[in-house]
């Protein structure tokens, strides 16, 4: 993966932070665009073909919880939050509405380029799942070729991190996935988060391919171990 080939966009109001993200992505070959303001993010992002966001949740017109809401409706770019708020019911939060990564403030510089590099590794991996897996009578279709996904012949969008998850436990319905194992085969041990954020993951995937999320045919709880695939 070339990094010159990939764009960040940086959504963060103070600008010191800014320019000292800025520097330590610009020094790893990547290239950068900046927004103060979440408007301004959601045009950049608009006109522009980017790779991943590092989006701060504390803005000054919106909040980064609404520019996720906003981006999701029709993209699945890996985002990254960026947030002062160490309880695990705010990360949680996040992801629950389709971030795919948290950084807590304040972070170290290696730790912000690690994360970045990991899911842009999931997320533009030469070696991406070339299977096409269909699941009762093509209601639910897997196209491992180009990350995308038909629910009831409709597209669905995912993030990156739900495909990884959700082509891991499809293309092996049989077997039953700790969050620990899940991590380490969807992601190939490339996570950095914590194991429960599994968790969320799942609820959205629920959400996206489940007819009732409360009474799931595909992804399906093993209560005291993880999750495993259900298919016709």
């Amino acid at each position: 993966m070339n990094n010159h080939s990939k764009k960040i966009l940086i959504v963060e109001d103070e600008e010191k932070i800014v320019e000292f993200i800025e520097s330590y992505l610009l020094n790893s070959g990547y290239e950068v665009y900046k927004a103060l303001r979440g408007y301004d993010a959601l045009k950049l992002f608009n006109s522009q073909n980017i790779d991943l966001i590092l989006l701060d949740l504390m803005l000054p017109d919106i909040s980064g919880e609404q520019i996720c809401r906003e981006i999701r409706k029709t993209s699945k770019v890996p985002i990254i939050m960026l947030t002062a708020k160490s309880q695990e019911v705010s990360i949680l939060n996040g992801l629950d509405i389709g971030a795919d990564d948290y950084i807590t403030k304040p972070f170290s510089p290696r730790q912000m380029i690690a994360r970045v590099k990991a899911l842009l590794r999931r997320t533009f991996s030469d070696d991406q799942n070339s299977d096409m897996l269909s699941f009762n009578n093509e209601d639910l279709v897997i196209n491992g070729a180009d990350y995308t996904v038909k629910k009831a012949h409709a597209a669905t969008y995912l993030t990156p991190s739900e495909f990884k998850i959700l082509i891991t436990l499809a293309k092996r319905p049989s077997k039953v996935f700790t969050r620990e194992e899940l991590i380490s085969v969807a992601f190939e041990g490339d996570y950095l988060g914590y194991d429960r954020t599994i968790d969320s993951h799942i609820k959205n995937l629920r959400s996206k391919i489940e007819d009732d999320p409360k009474e799931c045919k595909y992804i399906i709880t093993v209560r005291g171990i993880g999750y495993k695939f259900g298919s016709d």
